[in-house]
Order: C-alpha cells, then sequence, then structure tokens
C-alpha cells in the first residue's frame, strides 16, 4: 500500500508540475519582433550586406545571393509566429538556434536547424524529397503536404520550439510534430538538432529569389 500510495502522489506531482508549465506558457507575453519600420533587433550575415530591407511595412528579401538576417537576441525555448509571402519558386526558411558563434560560410539550416518556406507547387520542384518541402525540418523530418497558400499571397506559420519538442502549424494546419530525441541518425550531419544545442539566434533565409516577411511574434516559453 505504501508504494501505492507513493506511486499515486509522484503522479500527482507530475501532473501538477505539467499544469504549472503549461500555463505559464499560455500566461507568456508576445512580443513583436519587427516594428514595421526599421531592422532594430536583426543583423545581416549576407555576403554584400545589402540584401535585406524595409519596405511598405514588410521585411523584403531583394534575393541577390545566399546568407540572411538573424535576430541579436538568442532564444531556447518559445513559440513563434511569422507570415511570409513568396514569389513563384521561391524558396526560403526559419532559422532556429543559429550558434551565436557561428563561424563564416557555416550554413544556419545544419549548425542550427531550419524549417523550410518554399513554393511546394512549383514545377520546378515536383522532384524534391519529402523533408525539403514546405514546413519540414529541413533534411531532417517531412511535413504534411498541401497546406501552402499560391505564389504570390501571405502564408502563416506557428512553429513551436521547446526543449527536444518542434511542432510547426501551416496555415491553421498541423503539418510536423517531432520529438529531435529520436531523430539521432541526423545528428552527425545536423549538430543543430543534437541535444547539447539548447538555444540561439532565429534567422530568415535568403536563397535565390526575393521575398516578404511580417507579422513576426515571439512568446518565450519556461
Amino acid at each position: 500500500m505504501l508504494c501505492r500510495s507513493k506511486f499515486a502522489m509522484l503522479l500527482a506531482v507530475l501532473a501538477l508540475t505539467s499544469w504549472a508549465r503549461t500555463a505559464a506558457a499560455d500566461d507568456a507575453e508576445w512580443k513583436s519582433l519587427f516594428d514595421g519600420k526599421t531592422l532594430d533587433g536583426w543583423k545581416e550575415f549576407d555576403d554584400n550586406g545589402k540584401n535585406w530591407e524595409v519596405a511598405d511595412g514588410l521585411i523584403h528579401c531583394k534575393g541577390q545571393g545566399g546568407g540572411g538576417l538573424e535576430s541579436v537576441a538568442e532564444y531556447a525555448n518559445f513559440e513563434l509566429k511569422v507570415e511570409y509571402r513568396l514569389p513563384k519558386e521561391g524558396n526560403s526558411g526559419v532559422w532556429l538556434r543559429i550558434p551565436m558563434d557561428l563561424k563564416p560560410h557555416t550554413d544556419p539550416s545544419y549548425a542550427g536547424m531550419e524549417i523550410q518556406v518554399l513554393d511546394d507547387n512549383a514545377p520546378v520542384y515536383a522532384h524534391l524529397r519529402p523533408v525539403q518541402y514546405c514546413g519540414s525540418i529541413y533534411d531532417v523530418v517531412a511535413a504534411k503536404r498541401d497546406f501552402t497558400k499560391p505564389a504570390g499571397e501571405w502564408g502563416k506559420m506557428d512553429i513551436l520550439c521547446d526543449r527536444r519538442h518542434i511542432k510547426v502549424t501551416l496555415n491553421d494546419h498541423e503539418i510536423v510534430d517531432a520529438n529531435l530525441d529520436e531523430q539521432t541518425e541526423h545528428y552527425d550531419h545536423h549538430p543543430g538538432i543534437r541535444p547539447d544545442r539548447k538555444s540561439g539566434r532565429i534567422g530568415l533565409q535568403a536563397h535565390t529569389g526575393p521575398l516578404d516577411f511580417r507579422n513576426i511574434s515571439i512568446r518565450v516559453l519556461p
């Protein structure tokens, strides 16, 4: 009886801890990462240094080469909301947990991790691997498909990055729900998903064409 009593007490404590964590997350305040006027709080690491600008209240990428835009602050556990608009054949990504000491010419998609942003329906992308389509944890976990908006329309993405749990919701449809502890076969090629990578910067990827971002907000989780 004593063992059962202790076990019941343990379950009660775990349930209370889970409830407290959920309540704290629900109470967390959303903070905008883009003021609609400037790139304050962000820094560019493109080769030419002139790939990103604010135009018409949007973060606009000119699409001149690679690189990207990364937050000055780093984050560990959070929920991120972002809206994006791609042209036809558009290709980009949202980077998570980029190392603070990212070395030159190091790809954040591997040093951290990338949530793919892509014009899935473009014929040029008809034969990609499943882990390369929109919303996927790039090259690691494939997303459910057919929930993207047509090129030229605004899509919205909600990304939960909570310890080892990554969840992606695209246009109100949950398309990824992954536990990074179950992706051990990718650890060598993707050090950014290993257990020792607990925090880092958030980034927006510049690929080969122009695109826009808006309504970027975050709430930090305990």
